[in-house]
Parts: C-alpha cells; structure tokens; sequence
C-alpha cells in the first residue's frame, strides 16, 4: 500500500477502475428508476460518510476554514454533483459503455485549461500520449451510443458537457488546494458539501419519496458506496502526486473498465469502430504513464 501511495501510474490504474465502476452501477440503479439526482447523492454521501469515519478513526479532525468551506462546496458542484447528475441522466440514453468515453475527453481539455491558465504542464510525449488517446476518443464520440439505437444529439451533447465541467475541476483543485491539508480531509469536505447541495435539489424537486427506489436494489448502494469510497480517497493523493493533467487520465482506465462492463455485464453492443477507439485510448494510456515515469 505504501508503494501504490506514492506511484502515480499505480494510482491511475486504481482511481480509474474504481471510478469505471460507476458506470454499470449508475446503469443498474437508473434501469430500477432511481432518479439521477439521487444516485448522485448516494455516491458523494456515503464516500463522503465513509471517510469521514475513517478519518476521525485515525484521530485526525476536519478544520473548516472559510478557504476550506469555498474549496468544499466549488469542488463539489463542478467536480462531483454536476458531472455525476449529467452522467447519470445521460446514462439511460447513451448506455454505460459510451457515458464513460465522455470521460475521455477530459486531459484534452485539462490540458487545454492548463496551458491558458500556467498550471503544470506535460512534456511532449504527454502530450503525444493525450493526443492518440483523443483520436480514439473522436472514434468513440461518432458512433452515437449502442449498436443499432443511436442517441438523440441532445444527449450526446450532455456527455459532452461532462469532461468540460470535470476539466475545470481537475485545475480548480490544483490551483485552490488549501495548504496544509491532506487528500482524506478534502474528499470528505467535498462529498459532504455535494450531498448537501444534492439534497436541497432532491428535496425541493421530487420530495422524500424519490429515495424509494433505492430499496429496489440495496446491493448495489452497498457496492457503489464501497467502491466510490475507495476511489476518493486514491482520487485527491494522485491529483497531489500526479498534477491536473496527469490526473484526468483516469476518464481513459473508467471508460475503458464502463465499455467492458457494459458489453459483458449489461448487454449492451456496440460498434467495431469503438472498440477500435477503445485500443488506441489504451495506447494513450500507455504513453501518458511513459511520459509520467520519465518526468518524475
């Protein structure tokens, strides 16, 4: 554990499949009429619930500041509550699989974001790496969906919506991190404040009725819950270890891990020429953590 702490390819490897989990969790839960706003809740509460006990186990505390009360409650709109309600509501339409290459297309524009602003940028054959992971990406983005029922664009334009708003995220981290404060602290404030801002929605929108659904399928809360609080808690020590744009290529292991678990798990089918996008994002992959191991 100790060694996977400070490796950031390791860090990748597990950030992004436990963040690929998501996908035919998020699938399942919508497919038994749970409302997108609510399974949002149910990841940022019980990962921001679960840490939170972790944390007062180990004896630390959470000091809220007003710099940290501002970092916790914009992390948690742009990072975690928007992207996962546009994810989730995207989800139905577009199926687990290609919602997940929306992730995709985050370092590009991380990178982007990153240049403008004068954040850490990545050598040459980073930014090789990202570019063949984008033009699998583009490969993917083109084939609308599933096999057969190709999505309305509208909510192909959701999806697209997502890496930008997880792209701004990735370098508002980075640039406001409050100093002096460790990865577990900050996942906990910044879960906590999503689920806050999600159940004010919840509330005001649907009632306390639109939580009946979850009965339907405890299981699977178990299970998101468990995974999604593994997957913070690497999220903030790789956004530490590995900057902004190293850590959006986690959007490549989950879309990867959500295209696999669709087709074998959730049935669904998708074209050759995304499993062709697929490979050459694994590529991108590959190269990127190349280019890490060579910069560090």
């Amino acid at each position: 554990m100790k060694f996977l702490w400070g490796s950031a390819p390791g860090l990748l490897v597990v950030t992004g499949g436990l963040l690929g989990l998501t996908l035919p969790f998020g699938k399942l839960a919508t497919a038994a009429d749970v409302p997108a706003m609510v399974w949002a809740f149910v990841i940022s509460f019980g990962a921001g619930g679960v840490l939170l006990c972790a944390l007062l186990a180990s004896g630390q505390r959470m000091r809220l500041t007003p710099h940290r009360l501002r970092y916790f409650f914009i992390t948690a709109a742009v990072s975690y509550a928007g992207p996962n309600l546009l994810m989730f509501s995207a989800m139905p339409h577009l199926g687990a699989g290609y919602t997940g290459i929306m992730f995709t297309l985050s370092p590009v524009i991380t990178l982007v974001f990153s240049i403008l602003l004068g954040v850490r940028r990545p050598n040459m054959l980073g930014v090789a790496g990202i570019a063949v992971g984008f033009t699998g990406a583009v490969m993917v983005a083109v084939t609308r969906g599933e096999a057969g029922q190709p999505a309305d664009f509208f909510w192909v334009l959701v999806g697209l919506i997502i890496p930008v708003s997880l792209a701004a995220g990735n370098i508002y981290r980075t640039v406001d991190w409050p100093e002096g404060t460790g990865p577990i602290e900050l996942a906990v404030g910044s879960h906590l404040a999503s689920a806050t801002l999600l159940l004010v929605g919840i509330l005001a929108l649907f009632g306390v009725g639109a939580f009946a659904p979850l009965g339907a399928v405890p299981l699977v809360v178990v299970a998101q819950v468990a995974s999604a609080s593994a997957m913070f808690a690497f999220f903030f020590r790789l956004q530490a270890v590995g900057g902004p744009v190293y850590l959006s290529q986690i959007g490549y292991v989950a879309a990867a891990v959500g295209l696999f678990a669709g087709t074998i798990f959730l049935g669904e089918h998708y074209h050759l020429l995304t499993w062709a996008g697929a490979v050459i994002i694994t590529i991108g992959v590959i190269i990127t953590t190349k280019a890490q191991s060579q910069k560090a």
